[in-house]
């Protein structure tokens, strides 16, 4: 008989495969990794889309709805009703006067309500952004911008339109308030 060389060992088939058991399947998760890599690219236009929207969102409250607000509570509506003939037409402006202001007020609150977490989608931090919240805002928004360009405006333009003076004195005031403050030497 004859013995087996180590030449010979080395050739002789294995039947212990424990070796090859760490890589048996060891793809299955680097595989599903690089699947969710090669979305990647397309998400990011989502996601940067997200950003600018909450950013222009934010913008958009800061310098352009409260503002108007504020331009409609203290020039438009006032002189609405200081314009608004005595008895049945003053009562009318009133009442909507008190809803658009009501509105207002309900529209700031949701608002105040989503601006944290639309601060932290500008970031791209995670954010939990409610969708009711979201969908509520404009939608009281909507109905709010729908009755005042329906039944609220046309009313002042007729109201307002009575008297030259008074369109003249709302838009001196609107533009008074919009005017940056001359600083300087007199």
């Amino acid at each position: 008989m004859m013995q087996a060389t180590d030449a010979t060992a080395i050739r002789t088939p294995s039947t212990d495969a424990a070796p090859l058991e760490g890589f048996v399947g060891s793809h299955v998760g680097i595989l599903k990794q690089l699947r969710a890599l090669d979305e990647l690219p397309a998400l990011m236009e989502p996601a940067a889309r997200a950003r600018r929207i909450a950013a222009d969102s934010l913008a958009l409250f800061r310098e352009g709805i409260l503002e108007h607000h504020l331009d409609e509570e203290r020039e438009l509506f006032v002189a609405a009703l200081a314009s608004a003939q005595p008895g049945a037409e003053k009562a009318r402006v009133q009442v909507m006067v008190e809803r658009l202001t009501r509105e207002h007020r309900i529209i700031e609150g949701v608002w105040k309500f989503l601006e944290k977490d639309l601060k932290r989608v500008t970031k791209g931090q995670d954010a939990e952004l409610d969708v009711h919240e979201v969908h509520a805002l404009v939608t009281a928004y909507t109905s709010h911008a729908a009755f005042e360009e329906s039944e609220f405006l046309p009313l002042c333009q007729v109201i307002l339109g009575r008297n030259g003076n008074h369109m003249a004195a709302l838009g001196l005031s609107l533009h008074m308030r919009h005017t940056p403050p001359i600083v300087g030497h007199i």
